[in-house]
């Protein structure tokens, strides 16, 4: 797929009677449409569909799964990948719990969905454990897509023989940036020392290597990893109990403007369901405990081809010591069933203490500044 920077972009150029037709259609005017147009195929109109991405090589990555799924559907429209840098992007001196929330990865893509200008574009590719649970008024998720592999996994330094969490020693020095990863490590191995590590996966993976930064492993996500063909670092893949996964990890959401509705028509043939009921649940769970990234808030899903949904969920306090751990199935068919279920399984957390840890958590980082 074409990939150009926001900076470089150029008009979208549309046939101006096709174009007005949509317009009319849209916004169901009374004018009567020729029934040949109204049953326009794909090959009767060129189209351009712009998708916003970071400028990373796994955030062009996702969102050319994205423009691929698209163009399976539509063969014949075009699926440009606009890219900008974020915040997030930009800032990699520090921790991402300094920032106090997900918008860095978010607000500068939302400049180009907004814009009328020839930067304009008309969807942005997420992973979704980036994005903010509550949304500006004027966005929505389109879709989630078919979630890859959600779980954290470990990467040990090269030259190391450790093949698991429980064969390294105990003064390890374990690289990462996530409050939640930190926290639950904490809990099962104490002894471990933690070391901020910031930058794309190829950066992360040239600090582990290098001797002098002394990280004896880091702990990633493994969807990211496999999508930029590095999966041959995995050293182990994670799991309960050692290690519960971030709300949405694995699965990618595409942001559009609340009121489009031709871009939601495209996205609705590339819809998953069964990602979205339950990454559904797991935001809604998140938004009610109000969290943003650095909250360690853990989870982990299954759906059957029932839809019995089935969450794990944990809280853990910065230093390990504290943990409020819930799970819950339940038969969940739609959007709003999922919602009801994540803010279920919140009270049961809530019920357990987890509000009492995430006040701490909240004092703590007044305190860092």
């Amino acid at each position: 797929m074409p990939v150009v920077q926001a900076s470089q972009t150029q008009p979208v150029k549309i046939s101006i009677n096709l174009f007005t037709i949509f317009i009319l259609i849209t916004c169901n005017t009374s004018v009567r449409i020729p029934d040949c147009y109204c049953a326009i195929s794909d090959t009767t109109m060129s189209k351009t569909i712009r998708l916003g991405s970071r400028t990373s090589k796994l955030a062009v990555a996702q969102a050319e799964i994205v423009a691929e799924a698209l163009k399976g559907c539509f063969p014949d429209y075009n699926f440009e990948i606009v890219t900008k840098a974020t915040l997030g992007d930009n800032m990699q001196d520090k921790p991402l719990y300094s920032f106090g929330g997900k918008s860095v990865w978010t607000s500068e893509l939302e400049e180009l969905l907004v814009s009328t200008g020839p930067q304009s574009i008309d969807m942005i590719v997420h992973s979704l454990k980036d994005v903010p649970t509550n949304l500006p008024n004027e966005f929505k998720l389109g879709a989630m897509l078919n979630r890859a592999d959600p779980r954290d996994v470990l990467v040990v330094r090269s030259d190391l023989a450790y093949k698991s969490l429980a064969e390294l020693p105990p003064d390890s020095v374990v690289g990462t940036s996530s409050v939640r990863r930190m926290a639950q490590l904490r809990r099962r191995y104490p002894g471990f020392k933690f070391k901020v590590v910031r930058g794309n996966m190829n950066t992360r993976l040239a600090k582990l290597e290098d001797p002098e930064q002394g990280y004896t492993c880091l702990i990633l996500a493994a969807a990211g990893l496999v999508r930029i063909d590095l999966g041959d670092k995995i050293t182990q893949y994670l799991s309960s109990p050692d290690m519960l996964y971030a709300v949405g990890q694995g699965a990618l959401g595409v942001e559009i403007n609340k009121n489009d509705e031709f871009t939601q028509s495209l996205l609705d043939k590339i819809k998953d369901m069964p990602t979205t009921l339950s990454c559904t649940a797991e935001r809604s769970l998140m938004r009610t405990l109000e969290g943003g990234c650095s909250v360690p808030l853990g989870v982990e899903s299954t759906i059957s081809p029932e839809n019995v949904l089935t969450i794990e969920t944990c809280i853990i306090s910065v230093d390990g010591t504290e943990a409020a751990i819930s799970k819950l199935s339940r038969k969940v068919q739609t959007e709003d069933e999922a919602e009801s279920m994540g803010k279920d399984l919140a009270q049961q957390l809530l019920s357990q203490g987890a509000g009492a840890i995430l006040e701490k958590i909240n004092y703590d980082k007044l305190n860092e500044h």
